[in-house]
């Protein structure tokens, strides 16, 4: 008599131990890209920005393309308003930072003092805070306008970083179709459409998150800014600038700008006028929190506040600033592409209605 030997593990514990083994798989093939973009970081850095400023400039890009453009001038056309557009925004933040930095560090210093009287311990390290970041701007106002080797070397290298993010941004637009072709050739057959509309899901969140991050910058650096004026607070244009560049990092870039924003207030307009200040940042911050941040979360893929920090944290740790940039929209990318597969495979299949009834 023969008999089937029963299994080693029970079934619970099989799956457990697929899962694991798929998790496992996963977080090396995770490790293996990351080391890869941090040995090759000079070409993968361009690639990513231009990933970003294609997202970004797509509208442009289509409008032109029904308007009866060709795609190469289209792709010029909307390059060349990249350059113009960035490069006057970079050229005022640059030289309203250059122009009021010794200002804002003063007033940061002078309010590290006033609370070291109160506070003691607490303002001594606001005041080890202030010192560090005088130097910090030294050394890029140094970078930027005295001209000295080290800081010529790293302005160069972004300058190269930043034409060969243009170019590519030129050829993304132009190329987008034999893009997707040559993904799906690369795809295995019966999994090309998948695979496509994957990258099409990633990219449309990339796309959403872009636009709509950039406008929560603006709405905030001009809203502040100008609240920051009516109180004649010093640097104000520069405090704008820094509150729409730290926009792009959630949550965590809002609370340093603001932070910075008060304790100016606070040092050169006393206590009353910080008071204010701190209102304006918090009136502004739940108008994001409330308002603007699920508008653009609507038009994305929804992502928890822990996953976004998380990922800010992470893209910190290895790619210091830049990582924090690129680390939400790549989130969000990967976000869309989790979506798209339980769109795909996760929808449980639903069994017959109702069992066949047995013959008599």
């Amino acid at each position: 008599m023969q008999t089937t030997g029963a299994p080693l593990l029970p079934d619970p514990a099989r799956r457990f131990a697929a899962w694991c083994v798929v998790l496992l798989l996963a977080a090396a093939l995770a490790a293996l890209g990351i080391w890869l973009c941090i040995v090759f970081q000079t070409a993968v850095t361009p690639v990513l920005l231009a990933i970003l400023g294609t997202a970004l400039l797509r509208p442009l890009y289509r409008r032109l393309l029904r308007l009866k453009v060709r795609k190469a001038l289209a792709a010029a056309l909307t390059v060349a308003a990249v350059v113009a557009v960035v490069g006057g925004a970079t050229y005022i933040v640059v030289l309203a930072l250059i122009e009021t930095g010794d200002q804002i560090v003063a007033s940061l210093r002078q309010a590290a003092t006033d609370i070291a009287e109160h506070f003691g311990a607490a303002g001594a390290s606001l005041d080890d805070l202030a010192k560090n970041a005088e130097g910090l701007l030294k050394r890029f106002g140094g970078t930027a306008a005295s001209g000295v080797i080290s800081g010529l070397s790293v302005v160069a290298e972004m300058m190269a970083t930043a034409v060969l993010a243009l170019l590519l941004i030129f050829f993304f637009l132009k190329d987008s179709d034999r893009a997707m072709g040559a993904l799906r050739s690369l795809a295995p057959r019966d999994t090309a459409d998948t695979v496509e509309a994957m990258a099409r899901r990633a990219f449309e969140a990339v796309e959403g998150y872009m636009r709509g991050t950039t406008f929560v910058a603006l709405v905030d650096g001009v809203i502040i800014g100008i609240g920051l004026l009516v109180l004649d607070v010093p640097g104000a244009v520069g405090l704008a600038a820094l509150v729409f560049v730290t926009a792009y990092i959630p949550y965590l870039g809002a609370f340093l700008s603001g932070a910075v924003a008060v304790l100016v207030a606070l040092a050169d307009r006393g206590f009353v006028i910080a008071l204010w200040v701190l209102g304006i940042v918090l009136a502004v911050q739940v108008l994001e929190g409330n308002v603007l941040q699920p508008f653009v979360q609507s038009k994305t893929v929804q992502m928890h506040p822990a996953a976004v920090l998380l990922a800010i944290t992470a893209g910190a740790s290895v790619a210091g600033i830049l990582g924090m940039l690129l680390a939400v929209p790549l989130t969000a990318a990967a976000t869309g592409v989790l979506g798209e597969l339980r769109s795909r495979y996760g929808a449980p299949r639903r069994a017959a209605s109702s069992p066949e009834a047995p013959e008599s």
